[in-house]
């Protein structure tokens, strides 16, 4: 896929560590978003670097009233200070609009009219409207050309290692959606770049969105940030915490608050002394930052939550 030239001139990953805490504030944290906040807190704070927090509220319907700043109080009580403004990202429609309109120029984006509906026998989009709308009355999606990149196109996960992977195997990315709402991948790859990000730390549920994420900047002409994707804590049934299967919200009172925390540092392969699980959550941090060893982290995909969270 052929690069363009940056829109911005933030700093590259040789410029000095800065990194990202990015929720959907769909509902509250829970503990695997502890586990994912504090692995990223604790990479940033380690290397001397730079921590942000991203709201990615790009999705109105999915994002109560609320819940984006219910999230900033939970990461306080927690000892997570971040470093900078909060970045919202409904405030970034412009910035989404101009990179996509880059795209388009460039070949590398087309409008689709096609509906899931209509492909549902493929197991990716076929790329039908990559040479023109196939239904030209219809409403448009805007998707990435996936068939332009390096085949196969292959990355570093500073704990996984080397990954390869088929941009053909993936499909023609959705870049913004036919109800005008621009799409998550897009997002994430200019406002990491627009904030100067040089290390992305998340679960590994979301490794499958790198190499969408790497063509994007590809394509724009952005530089790649490193990446680290930590083991994804699960429920005693095996299924993903998330909101949507009803994971129990972060405790509010300083003693359980104490142990979450220190259950997360268990989770992330980084435990504290047994004298240390019940000191004040700035100690254990402290201690945490000062211990922290991603040598230690394991390559299990998946890591059970504890019976209390």
């Amino acid at each position: 896929m052929a690069a363009m030239t940056p829109s911005s001139s933030s700093p590259g990953p040789g410029a000095g560590y800065r990194g990202r805490f990015a929720p959907t504030p769909s509902g509250p944290l829970h503990f695997g978003s502890l586990v994912a906040a504090l692995g990223s807190h604790l990479d940033a704070r380690a290397a001397g670097g730079e921590w942000r927090v991203r709201i990615e509220d790009i999705d109105p319907p999915r994002c109560p009233a609320g819940a984006g700043d219910t999230i900033l109080r939970q990461l306080e009580a927690f000892g997570l200070e971040w470093d900078g403004e909060v970045l919202w990202q409904h405030s970034r429609h412009g910035a989404y609009q101009a990179a996509l309109e880059r795209l388009a120029e460039a070949g590398l984006a087309y409008p689709c009219s096609c509906s899931r509906k209509q492909w549902r026998d493929y197991a990716v989009y076929p790329g039908w409207c990559r040479h023109g709308v196939c239904r030209p009355d219809a409403p448009v999606a805007w998707r990435l050309r996936s068939d332009l990149g390096e085949h196969p196109a292959r990355f570093d996960d500073r704990l996984l290692g080397r990954l390869t992977f088929d941009p053909a195997a993936l499909g023609d990315v959705v870049l913004k959606r036919k109800d005008a709402l621009f799409a998550y991948q897009l997002a994430v790859a200019v406002d990491d770049t627009d904030q100067g990000m040089t290390d992305v730390v998340r679960g590994v549920d979301l490794l499958d969105n790198t190499p969408w994420q790497r063509q994007l900047q590809q394509a724009l002409g952005y530089p790649h940030p490193r990446y680290l994707h930590l083991p994804l804590v699960v429920a005693p049934n095996g299924q993903k915490l998330s909101k949507q299967n009803l994971a129990p919200t972060l405790a509010t009172r300083p003693d359980g608050i104490r142990r979450q925390l220190s259950a997360a540092l268990e989770a992330l392969d980084q435990a504290p002394p047994a004298a240390l699980a019940e000191s004040p959550v700035a100690e254990q941090l402290a201690w945490a930052v000062s211990h922290w060893s991603t040598a230690r982290l394991a390559k299990a995909p998946t890591r059970p939550a504890p019976e209390e969270v």
